[in-house]
């Protein structure tokens, strides 16, 4: 096993605390070891595309962290590049690996409804989040997950309407509340709101025809199944065993595609 960091210091320190046999002195470096099967990226979002290339380039799996890329085109890109490498390429959505998160949606029948939420208050405006040139931005920070859940549940919506409230000035102007509506080809809707502004809340209800179900702290949840080490185990299935992944580069480059959508809706300028 081997980490790097742009902090040595940092990356010594974890790497002590998991008995990693190496420390890179850089992520090149990590790139270069032929003993790496598979790394994973934990940079900010606007560095996504180019180190999941850059690895996939060097022979290695890549489990990314959400959001995969900072728009769709970023990541359909990144889905044909692993394609072409015959190498894997899976969004670090930790959520959907949790036993309790699983067992909800599985639960559902005939959902008419849903309505996500997720906010907290970003008080350091230094924070990559903070910042367009690093991808933040609630939509991609916590909005994510909204969207993930709500098509995870009602599939592909065929309309959005959305509304979005931004913070900053200049080019590091970011959203920091969005509020949208999407319409499903059936009939269903979903309402999805997600915030950098509020005190810290998350929350998913489903209105089914003859119940409404809610599920607490959807997101991120954690108890004796601890939904990382749950991600890592399939993933590394999916590399070791030739298994399908939990979560394949289709579902995230729609996941994507609806982000762009609800961000095209609710300010024409955030489009990227």
């Amino acid at each position: 096993m081997s980490i790097a960091s742009r902090n040595a210091e940092r990356a010594r320190e974890l790497a002590s605390l998991h008995s990693f046999v190496r420390v890179g002195a850089s992520y090149e470096e990590v790139l270069d070891d032929p003993e790496v099967d598979a790394v994973y990226i934990p940079l900010v979002n606007s560095l996504h595309r180019e180190w999941t290339l850059r690895s996939l380039s060097a022979g290695k799996h890549v489990l990314c962290e959400k959001p995969l890329a900072m728009n769709a085109s970023e990541a359909d890109e990144m889905a044909g590049a692993a394609d072409r490498a015959r190498l894997l390429l899976m969004e670090a959505f930790m959520y959907r690996f949790h036993p309790r998160t699983r067992g909800f949606v599985e639960s559902l029948q005939h959902p008419l409804h849903t309505n996500a939420w997720f906010g907290f208050t970003l008080s350091d405006p230094s924070n990559y989040r903070a910042r367009a040139a690093l991808g933040g931005g609630a939509l991609l920070d916590v909005g994510c997950y909204a969207v993930s859940a709500t098509r995870w549940i009602l599939g592909e919506p065929d309309e959005v309407f959305a509304r979005i409230r931004r913070g900053g000035s200049g080019h590091d102007s970011v959203d920091m509340s969005v509020a949208a509506l999407l319409h499903f080809p059936e009939g269903a809707t979903a309402s999805l709101w997600v915030s950098f502004e509020s005190p810290e809340v998350q929350g998913l209800e489903v209105v089914e025809r003859g119940a409404t179900k809610s599920l607490e702290k959807p997101f991120t949840w954690r108890d004796t199944d601890n939904p990382y080490v749950l991600m890592v185990e399939s993933f590394g299935r999916s590399v070791i065993e030739d298994q399908p992944l939990a979560i394949p580069t289709s579902e995230s480059v729609a996941n994507m595609r609806v982000l762009d959508r609800i961000r095209e809706a609710g300010d024409p300028e955030l489009s990227r």
